[in-house]
C-alpha cells in the first residue's frame, strides 16, 4: 500500500527526483573515493617521504570533500522540498475526499480518526519519504561500493564483511516483522486518545455538571496508558537494533585490526590500505545503520499509508452528477415523491413512501414524535443523504442531477444543531454570500431577532469562537437563521430551529420570516404545535410514514396522531 501511494503521489515530482538521484550518486562516489585517496597519501606520500605526492593527493581529497558537501546539501534541499510537497498534496487530497463524504462516511471513520489520518498519518509518511530521499540511493550505493572497494584492497580481510552483512540483514528483518503490528496498534490507540480528548473538551460542561471529573481523568489515563504501553514496546524493540549493530561492528573492527596487523608484518598489506579498509568497514556499517533507521520507520509509515489510502479509496455515497444541470426554469418548488431512505445494514427504512410538495409563498410544517424521521427528511433535500428509492425534486429537477453549486444556492438549511465558525459575526453571516454588504447583514439580523444582542455585544465584528461556544443556544440559532437569510435561497429548510427560543421571540421571528420569505418555499420541522399551527400545510410523520396532511383545523378533525400530539402538549401547558 505504501509503494502504491508513493508511486501515485510522487509522479508530479519526477524531475526533482531525477536530480536528487544524480546528487546522491555524486555524493556516494566522492565518499567512496576519499578512503582510497587517504591510503595513497599514507603509503605513497608519508611512508615514502614524498611531500609533493602528499600535497597533490591532499588537494584531490579537498576537492572530493567539497563535491561531497555540495551534493549532500543539494540532495537534502530537494529531498525536503519533495517531501513537504508530498505532505501538502496528501493533506489536500484527504481534505477534498472528506469534503465529498456524506454523513454516512463521516460516521464510518469517525471525526477523531479522520483528523489523525490527515495530520499524524501523513506526517509519518512525510518523515519516511524525507529520510528515504537522503538515504535511498546513498546508503545501498555506499554499502555495495564499500564492499567492492574493500575487496580490491584485500580479499582476505573482506571475508569478515561476507560474514557480518548477512547476519545484520537477518537480524534487522526479524525486528521489522515484529514492529509492523505494534505500529498499527499505536495508530489505532492514537485515534482513541484523539476521540476521548475531543469528547472531554467539547463536553466539559456536562462533565462538570455531573461531577464526573475523576471518572473522565481515569478514562483518559487508561487510554493514554494503553498508547504508552504499545509505544514503549515498539520503542524498545526498535532500540534493540542499534546495540546489536554496534556490537557486530566493534567485533568486526577488532578482527580486521588483528588480521591486518599480521598481514602488515608479513608485508602483504600497507598501513594506508589497512586504514582505508577500516574506513570502508565503517562506511558499510554506517550505511546499514542508516538503512536500519528507514526499516524502523517503514512499518509505521506503511500502516499510516494503508489508513490514508483507505480514506482516499472510499467513494462518497452522494456522488456528484456526471452531467450536472446548471439551470432550472421553475422557482422555489420542492417535491418529494415516494421517497424511501434506509441506512446501510439497517433492518427497516427510516422513511417510507414520503410525499411532500412545497411551493413559493407557502409554509409547510413537518411534525411528529421523536425518531419519526423529520430531520432525515430535510437532509435529503440538500443531499446530505440520497434517497434509496423515490425522488427529491427542486424546481422540477432531481437533486441528484443538479449542479451541487446551484443546489447550494437554491436550498438553505438551518440544521437542528447550528454550527458557527471561529471568526466574527460578519464572517459567519457571509459564509453563504461573501459579497453581502453590512446593510444586508443587519437586515438579516433584524429579521432573525438577533439585531439587539449583536449590537450589544459589539456589532458585526463581535468575535465568535469555534462552534459559537461563547454564545447561548438561542443566539446561535438566530445567527444561523440570519446566515441563511443573507444567502436568500429559493427554498428555506428550518430543522427545529426555534427550540431554544422563548415563545415571544419565536413568535416575532415567525412573523418577520413570513414577510421575508413570501416569495420562497419554507419547510420547517418543529416539536411544538404552537410553532406550526399557522402553516399553510402540516405533514404528520409517524415511524417514517406520512399519516396526515392538511391545515391545523383539518388535522384536528381527521388525524388521530396529530390530535394526540396537540393533546399531550396542551396537557403539559396546563400542568405548567
Amino acid at each position: 500500500m505504501l509503494s502504491r501511494l508513493l508511486k501515485t503521489r510522487l509522479a508530479p515530482y519526477k524531475k526533482l527526483l531525477a536530480l536528487l538521484v544524480v546528487l546522491q550518486i555524486v555524493q556516494s562516489c566522492a565518499v567512496l573515493w576519499l578512503p582510497t585517496l587517504n591510503a595513497a597519501v599514507i603509503d605513497d606520500g608519508v611512508v615514502a617521504g614524498d611531500q609533493g605526492r602528499v600535497l597533490s593527493l591532499g588537494a584531490l581529497m579537498v576537492a572530493a570533500t567539497l563535491v561531497q558537501i555540495a551534493s549532500s546539501i543539494g540532495a537534502v534541499h530537494y529531498g525536503a522540498r519533495t517531501a513537504a510537497g508530498l505532505g501538502r498534496d496528501l493533506r489536500a487530497a484527504l481534505f477534498d475526499r472528506v469534503q465529498s463524504f456524506s454523513a454516512r462516511e463521516t460516521r464510518q471513520f469517525g471525526t477523531a480518526s479522520l483528523v489523525t489520518r490527515t495530520l499524524s498519518d501523513v506526517q509519518q509518511i512525510q518523515m519516511l519519504v524525507l529520510s528515504s530521499f537522503t538515504l535511498v540511493i546513498s546508503a545501498p550505493l555506499t554499502c555495495v561500493g564499500g564492499i567492492v572497494m574493500a575487496l580490491s584492497l584485500d580479499a582476505g580481510l573482506s571475508s569478515v564483511l561476507v560474514a557480518v552483512v548477512p547476519v545484520l540483514a537477518v537480524s534487522v528483518g526479524a525486528v521489522v516483522r515484529r514492529l509492523t503490528p505494534l505500529f498499527r496498534g499505536m495508530q489505532e490507540r492514537l485515534d482513541t486518545v484523539n476521540r476521548v480528548l475531543r469528547e472531554q473538551i467539547t463536553g466539559v460542561r456536562v462533565i462538570r455538571a455531573f461531577v464526573k471529573d475523576d471518572y473522565e481523568r481515569a478514562r483518559f489515563r487508561r487510554t493514554n496508558a494503553s498508547l504508552m504501553d504499545v509505544s514503549l514496546r515498539a520503542g524498545l524493540l526498535g532500540a534493540l537494533m542499534f546495540p546489536l549493530v554496534m556490537t557486530m561492528v566493534n567485533v568486526s573492527s577488532v578482527v580486521v585490526v588483528w588480521a591486518g596487523a599480521h598481514r602488515i608484518a608479513d608485508g602483504a598489506l600497507g598501513v594506508g590500505a589497512l586504514t582505508a579498509f577500516l574506513t570502508y568497514l565503517q562506511q558499510i556499517v554506517t550505511a546499514v545503520m542508516m538503512a536500519m533507521s528507514l526499516f524502523v520507520m517503514a512499518p509505521r509509515a506503511a500502516v499510516c499509508a494503508e489508513r490514508v489510502q483507505e480514506v482516499l479509496d472510499t467513494q462518497g455515497s452522494v456522488p456528484a452528477p456526471s452531467r450536472p444541470i446548471g439551470r432550472t426554469h421553475r422557482h422555489g418548488i420542492l417535491e418529494i415523491r415516494a421517497a424511501f431512505f434506509q441506512h446501510p445494514g439497517a433492518e427497516e427504512p427510516v422513511l417510507r413512501g414520503i410525499e411532500l410538495t412545497a411551493g413559493p409563498g407557502e409554509t409547510t410544517a413537518v411534525i411528529g414524535s421523536t425518531g419519526s424521521g423529520k430531520s432525515t427528511l430535510l437532509q435529503l433535500v440538500p443531499r446530505l443523504f440520497d434517497v434509496t428509492d423515490g425522488q427529491v425534486l427542486v424546481n422540477g429537477v432531481d437533486v441528484r442531477s443538479l449542479d451541487p453549486a446551484l443546489l447550494a444556492q437554491t436550498v438553505g438549511l438551518v440544521p437542528q444543531h447550528p454550527h458557527l465558525f471561529s471568526g466574527t459575526v460578519a464572517t459567519n453571516l457571509r459564509f453563504g454570500a461573501p459579497g453581502a454588504t453590512d446593510e444586508e447583514l443587519w437586515h438579516a439580523l433584524r429579521v432573525a431577532q438577533a439585531h439587539d444582542f449583536v449590537e450589544h455585544l459589539g456589532g458585526l465584528d463581535t468575535p465568535v469562537t469555534q462552534g459559537g461556544t461563547n454564545l447561548s443556544g438561542g443566539q446561535r440559532q438566530r445567527l444561523a437563521i440570519a446566515r441563511v437569510l443573507v444567502q436568500r435561497p429559493q427554498i428555506y429548510l428550518f430543522d427545529d430551529t426555534f427550540s431554544a427560543l422563548d415563545q415571544v421571540t419565536a413568535a416575532a421571528l415567525r412573523t418577520a420570516l413570513a414577510e421575508e420569505t413570501s416569495e420562497a418555499a419554507v419547510v420547517m420541522v418543529a416539536q411544538r404545535v404552537s410553532t406550526v399551527r399557522d402553516a399553510d400545510r402540516i405533514v404528520v410523520l409517524d415511524r417514517g410514514r406520512v399519516v396526515g396532511t392538511g391545515t391545523h383545523h383539518e388535522l384536528m378533525e381527521s388525524d388521530d396522531t396529530y390530535r394526540e400530539i396537540v393533546s399531550s402538549q396542551s396537557a403539559e401547558a396546563e400542568a405548567a
